[in-house]
């Protein structure tokens, strides 16, 4: 599909035919205890529930597997305050690190300078304080097998470099943004030449210190491999995935009902469509609001954005909407937590998923995607690249332009009034994500390449000796 089709109002439907619902099974992941292949696994998160977005998730998903699967996990990571830069109650920000156990999980949090997601400095003053907080915390935790990183952010990665070297084991490190470029695409940092360079460099540095990258998608591997080419091998893909069991539609009865949602946020018997998740400079969703604004001006009253989250972007649409009289077509409800967003999802006739127009981004694969499909809502893409193709390709969506409105409109309209393409989209999404982006087995995978880094270590000591 050519830009120009994207433009126009003709909308796109996917041909592919449906797929029935696969359902939800248990955790199938064997005993490290019976193995004999218990691991020590230290995973550095500058993000971790309770706090809800997409690296805390993709965290705590995989950590709470392995620590199933008998495994010695424990987390190094802030105190919740994402992403207002405000502690979450029952949390305190000091110096002396904090402990607890979730799901299995040993989490310790420990002391960073507290910052809202918004602006520069401060944000780059709370990720270097990560560091620095890390290298001083590592004494104390016991010495683990090998050590994971995650971006975001930037110095959570270097954070692991360092801790691995001060524990002198294996460090693999998690790639889900690319530096220098994913700072210039959000407008954290300019242009300029020697800032750029410099966050390069220290990006290629540290991919080269780690005994295995894993990637999050084949975009993020390529973009690595076209600075630093000799870590072919070791650099693995390890998509996102989905929680089929809390991510499911038969699950409904134990959640607050569609009815009871619309209730509360006044949405009615309209037509919803949610974006969901984080409200900030990278996701451009003025679109909503130009979207309202044509609604409005055709009469249609029966379609309605519910923009589901918080960010540093939430106050000042807010304020646009009520200046602009849109209350009545975009509504906001601001930060929920994780186990509403299955209700959420259930509730919505259609889902946004939506980032700003941007060559980067063309590698991007959110990880609302799944969790959408996995819910059976048909989705509007207005993202280009690898996750509009994956999500037409499963005949599970809608593409719409990037940043257009007229695009956003054609689509919403098209799906308001199709109620068995709706049906089609999301019972295609449903069966698709079952099949390919359940993590339970993309956690056995990743717990494989753990497995993999240690032995290999292990067999470069003894030869050493």
């Amino acid at each position: 599909m050519t830009r120009s089709d994207l433009a126009t109002k003709e909308i796109a439907v996917p041909t592919a035919p449906p797929v029935s619902r696969a359902p939800t099974r248990p955790y199938l992941f064997p005993r490290a205890a019976g193995s004999g292949k218990r691991l020590k696994i230290l995973f550095l998160s500058h993000y971790f529930p309770p706090e809800v977005n997409a690296p805390a998730s993709r965290t705590y998903e995989h950590c709470r597997r392995w620590a199933e699967a008998g495994h010695d996990v424990t987390v190094l990571t802030c105190n919740p305050n994402c992403p207002d830069g405000v502690l979450f109650p029952g949390y305190r920000n000091r110096v002396r690190v904090q402990r607890e156990v979730v799901d299995g999980i040993r989490v310790v949090r420990m002391w960073t300078f507290l910052a809202a997601n918004a602006g520069t400095v401060k944000r780059v003053a709370n990720y270097i304080s990560f560091l620095c907080s890390a290298v001083l915390a590592a004494p104390g935790l016991d010495r683990p097998d090998v050590v994971v990183a995650t971006s975001p952010q930037f110095f959570c990665g270097w954070a692991g470099v360092a801790v691995a070297r001060l524990k002198r084991v294996p460090l693999v490190l998690e790639i889900r943004d690319i530096w220098p470029e994913s700072i210039v695409a959000t407008g954290a940092m300019g242009k300029t030449p020697f800032l750029l360079g410099l966050v390069q460099r220290m990006a290629d540095r540290m991919y080269r210190s780690a005994d295995r990258i894993v990637a999050v998608g084949d975009g993020y591997r390529s973009h690595i491999l076209a600075t630093v080419p000799d870590l072919a091998d070791l650099t693995e893909v390890i998509t996102n995935g989905v929680d089929l069991r809390f991510f499911s539609p038969e699950r409904e009865g134990e959640r607050p009902t569609a009815a009871e949602l619309r209730q509360r946020w006044n949405l009615g018997d309209r037509f919803v469509c949610a974006y969901v998740g984080t409200i900030g400079m990278a996701h451009r969703l003025e679109v909503t609001l130009e979207a309202a604004r044509l609604l409005k001006a055709k009469g249609r009253r029966d379609i309605v954005f519910l923009n589901v989250g918080d960010g540093a972007e939430r106050k000042r649409l807010e304020t646009d909407v009520a200046a602009a009289g849109l209350v009545d077509w975009v509504v906001f409800t601001g930060r929920q937590p994780k186990e509403m967003m299955p209700p959420i999802l259930a509730m919505a006739d259609a889902c946004l998923v939506h980032l700003r127009k941007c060559d980067l981004f063309t590698s991007v694969i959110p990880s609302k995607i799944f969790e959408t499909m996995a819910m059976g809502r048909p989705m509007v893409m207005g993202v280009e690249g690898q996750a509009r193709d994956l999500v037409i390709g499963a005949g599970a969506g809608i593409a719409m332009e990037p940043e257009s409105a007229e695009s956003l409109v054609a689509a919403v309209e098209a799906l308001a009034d199709d109620a068995a393409l709706r049906a089609r989209l999301g019972d295609a999404g449903r069966g698709f994500v079952a099949h390919h982006y359940d993590r339970d087995d993309l956690a056995r995978r990743y717990l494989d390449v753990l497995t993999e880094v240690v032995a290999a270590k292990r067999r470069a000591v003894a030869d050493v000796r």
